[in-house]
């Protein structure tokens, strides 16, 4: 039985949408959408109950800005995490690829972005104010750049290490063993240890 035009609608809008997320192209997006035309309606709903439930429940940590489902993030909230370091991070799956390391047990702080002139991003676009005002307290005594290896990546953490040191905080950057251009999200956990038991005072 051919489609009505209303089921072609369907169909194109749920391609449509799979086709705007990061990694998947026109291919992915139809496999995935018929592989949902295929499961049980049960299936379907749990997928779609779970994208509306982390829109609804997740938000913004008001200390470090990764992702929250309570007032605090549980980082932030947890008092056996080191209070006297601040990894600052450009992006909230930066922090879920170096705790997968098990190494770094301090806090966190997420720029919500990195510094790109090219796509007229400044630091005043990020929470860099934010982090300084955690750092006025005294309590933190070293702060790690993991921002990416790449251009924008490097300039931000230059920028924040001269504006943090008149603070008299150490300030340190990842190691080598990240690649030049790569991203936190895709280091194998591994390397990213290494790198972060290895970070250099700037």
């Amino acid at each position: 039985m051919p489609d009505t035009p209303t089921d072609s609608h369907a169909l194109q809008c749920l391609l449509d949408e799979l086709g705007r997320l990061p990694g998947i192209g026109p291919k992915s997006a139809q496999r995935i959408a018929y592989y949902l035309l295929e499961a049980d309606k049960k299936q379907a709903q749990r997928l779609a109950n779970a994208i509306i439930n982390v829109k609804e429940r997740v938000h913004f940590c008001p200390i470090c800005f990764n992702y929250a489902t309570k007032d605090t993030c549980d980082i932030c909230s947890d008092p056996q995490r080191d209070q006297s370091i601040i990894c600052v991070v450009s992006e909230p799956r930066d922090v879920t690829a170096i705790e997968h390391t098990g190494v770094y047990h301090g806090l966190y702080h997420v720029l919500g972005g990195v510094i790109s002139p090219m796509d007229k991003v400044g630091p005043e676009q990020l929470h860099v104010r934010e982090l300084l005002a955690r750092l006025a307290n005294g309590q933190v005594k070293e702060v790690v750049l993991a921002t990416n290896p790449d251009v924008e990546g490097e300039t931000t953490a230059t920028y924040l290490a001269r504006v943090i040191h008149p603070l008299h905080i150490t300030t340190s950057r990842l190691a080598s063993g990240l690649p030049v251009g790569g991203d936190l999200e895709y280091a194998d956990e591994v390397t990213l240890g290494r790198a972060i038991e290895a970070r250099q005072a700037l």
